[in-house]
Formats: structure tokens, sequence, C-alpha cells
């Protein structure tokens, strides 16, 4: 298990008494683990110590502030690229089986392509194998990671850690983004609901990006054990950091 995966994927969860508690724990095994470069640790550290210390009410309406009323900083990785892909539904179907013979059981109403998701899928395969997969999403992260800079947000902390494991971005996949929209406000509700309603989910012929197509195929590719290797068994339940 990829200790430093886990822990950014923690650390981009909805923000619970549990997660705060878990704090030092989480700083601990980044320390054990020592993949991140040290540049990237001071601020992480710093989100770590504020997720610890801080108000849970505060840390989850800045959360929710951010990431859920924020089309453009949203946690659904395919949400940042052009149109909707005719496979996503099947992509969808395949990834969540990937999660569920890893061990990995998603809560309720919580979709596949959701980060701290896949990075908790990531953080149980092997190093190399897990890291070509995040490199898929590579532009995305620097997107994310940018509007969050804009922002003055600490969590741009986790992005840039996120960033330097996964590598730099194609030219090519960076040309797939959803722009963001500087007239956007996360707090006129109506709007919100009727975007999110208008282009949730629409499954074409005309609208299959590169990015996507790499990451289902990838997806897909991983369902099928490779020559003498037999197919992967669920992970033991309970694992801790």
């Amino acid at each position: 298990m990829t200790k430093t995966l886990k822990v950014l994927s923690a650390m981009l969860s909805y923000p619970d008494e549990m997660l705060a508690a878990a704090s030092a724990e989480l700083a601990q095994a980044l320390d054990e683990e020592r993949l991140l470069p040290a540049d990237v640790r001071p601020p992480l550290d710093a989100l770590i110590e504020e997720i610890g210390c801080a108000d849970v009410y505060d840390l989850q309406e800045r959360y929710v502030e951010l990431f859920d009323r924020t089309r453009s900083l949203s946690l659904h990785l395919f949400e940042h690229v052009h149109g909707e892909s005719r496979d996503r539904g099947q992509a969808m179907i395949d990834l969540k089986l990937l999660y569920e013979q890893a061990g990995l059981k998603l809560s309720a109403g919580e979709l596949p392509d959701f980060l701290p998701a896949f990075l908790e899928y990531l953080s149980r395969l092997p190093l190399a194998e897990a890291l070509n997969l995040l490199r898929d999403t590579a532009h995305i992260l620097r997107a994310l990671s940018e509007r969050l800079q804009s922002r003055k947000s600490p969590y741009e902390a986790v992005f840039r850690a996120l960033e330097a494991l996964a590598g730099p971005p194609s030219e090519e996949a960076a040309a797939e983004l959803v722009p963001e929209d500087p007239n956007a406000d996360p707090n006129d509700f109506a709007a919100l609901d009727e975007a999110w309603e208008e282009e949730a989910v629409s499954f074409g012929p005309d609208a299959a990006p590169a990015c996507k197509e790499r990451l289902i195929a990838q997806i897909r590719a991983g369902r099928r054990p490779a020559a003498g290797r037999p197919a992967a068994n669920p992970a033991a339940k309970g694992e801790t950091l």
C-alpha cells in the first residue's frame, strides 16, 4: 500500500472529527514513506495541522464552498474534460468493479471518478502502476492547483503534492479541459442546480476526449490480468495507515 496516496485521499475527503483526530498519523505516514519532494511538504503539513486544530464546522463550510458549490473545483475527474463520452457509464461500472476487487467499497451516492476514491484505489496498487494511472489526470490536477492558488486556498498544497507524483501534463491533454467560468457564483444555488442538471451526464457520439478515453482504456486494461498472473483478489479490509 502506498501510504502517501492514502493520506492525500484522506485530505481531500469531507473533514470530520475522525479526520481531525488522525492528523498526526497523516503527517507520520508521509514522513515514513518520503515520496514527496521536500518543497511540497511545508504547505501540506500546515494544512494537516489546520485540519487537526481548526473548528470542524468551519472546515466543513470551506470544503463545501470550494468543492461542492464551485463546479470548476469539482473533485469528480470527468467534470473537467469537454463533453461526456458515450463510454462514461461503462467506465464508471468498470472502475467500481476494480475498486471492489481491491477491497474498496464506495459509500452510497459516491461516484467512482471522485478523486479521493480514485486515490484510495491507487494506494492499493503497485506504486509504478498507480503513478501511471495518476499521470493520466496530471492536467486536471494542475488546473485545480492553479484555481485553488488563485483563491489562496490551503488545499492547493494537496494538488501540488499530487502534481509532483504525477509529473507534468501533456499539452494535448491540457487543451481538453473545460475552462473555468469567471462569472460563476458558488452561492447562486438555482444556477448551480441548473448547470449540474443540464450537463451532469450526456452520452453522445460527438464527445470522446482523448484524456477520458485513455483513462477508460487503462481502467479496462486493469481488469485483465497479465499473462501468468491471477486476477486481483480483494484486499483485506480494515487497513490502517
